[in-house]
């Protein structure tokens, strides 16, 4: 006897087969391991100069840490798009300066230094500012947030940074903050420890490579995860 199997049960089994579990790919993801630094590379110019420099990223007590010199930045080796990023950071010691880099791109772009990309601003006092590398990216009351239109800019001594839409969204001090950015196509929306400070749109990236800097503080991360959107 033979067994007769419909044909729509046959493609759905098939579909069924083939499609992924999307569910299971946008569950968070931790962009570094605890250990050491796979997954990742360094870009720091004076270690191309200088043997005896040393690496300004290490990894202590299981947290990846910016020495803040020499200056430079940490990579990731893959391209990103569409995914919110969750970062834990503080400064343990003095105040000072650091960022993330989205959609980077082409290395040594700006001043033979920075990627071209959008800096997310960690800096003390600043969390959240726009920093345009070789990219651009609007927001809503842009005059008041970037100044007069004429000096607007991507590069050398043009006006770069867009303000954040508050400072009063960072702890104290050596308390770690919850740095959330969410890429979406050509937005860009920016939480602070649960506040939005940026909202950007009409970036004139979409994908790219993460970045960490190295900029003259230290500051030490103690979660770097990534969700797909």
């Amino acid at each position: 006897m033979r067994t007769f199997i419909p044909l729509f049960v046959i493609s759905f089994l098939l579909l069924s087969w083939q499609i992924p579990d999307l569910k299971k790919e946008n569950k968070p993801y931790s962009l570094f391991n605890g250990k050491d630094l796979t997954g990742w590379h360094v870009d720091a110019p004076e270690m191309d100069k200088n043997a005896q420099a040393k690496n300004p990223f290490i990894v202590r007590d299981n947290m990846l840490v910016s020495l803040g010199e020499p200056r430079g930045h940490l990579i990731t080796d893959s391209i990103y798009q569409y995914y919110k990023l969750e970062i834990d950071y503080r400064f343990p010691g003095e105040p000072g300066n650091c960022g993330v880099l989205v959609h980077a791109s082409t290395p040594r772009a700006l001043y033979g230094m920075f990627p071209k990309s959008i800096e997310v601003q960690m800096e003390h006092e600043n969390a959240g500012d726009f920093w345009c590398i070789v990219e651009d990216i609007e927001v809503p009351n842009m005059e008041e947030r970037r100044g007069p239109k004429e000096n607007w800019g991507t590069t050398g001594d043009k006006e770069r940074r867009i303000r954040n839409l508050t400072n009063g969204s960072e702890s104290p001090l050596g308390q770690w903050n919850t740095m959330i950015i969410e890429c979406r196509g050509n937005t860009i929306k920016v939480w602070v420890n649960g506040n939005l400070v940026n909202d950007g749109f009409n970036a004139t990236a979409t994908k790219g490579q993460i970045a960490l800097q190295a900029e003259g503080a230290e500051v030490e991360f103690k979660k770097i995860e990534i969700t797909r959107l």
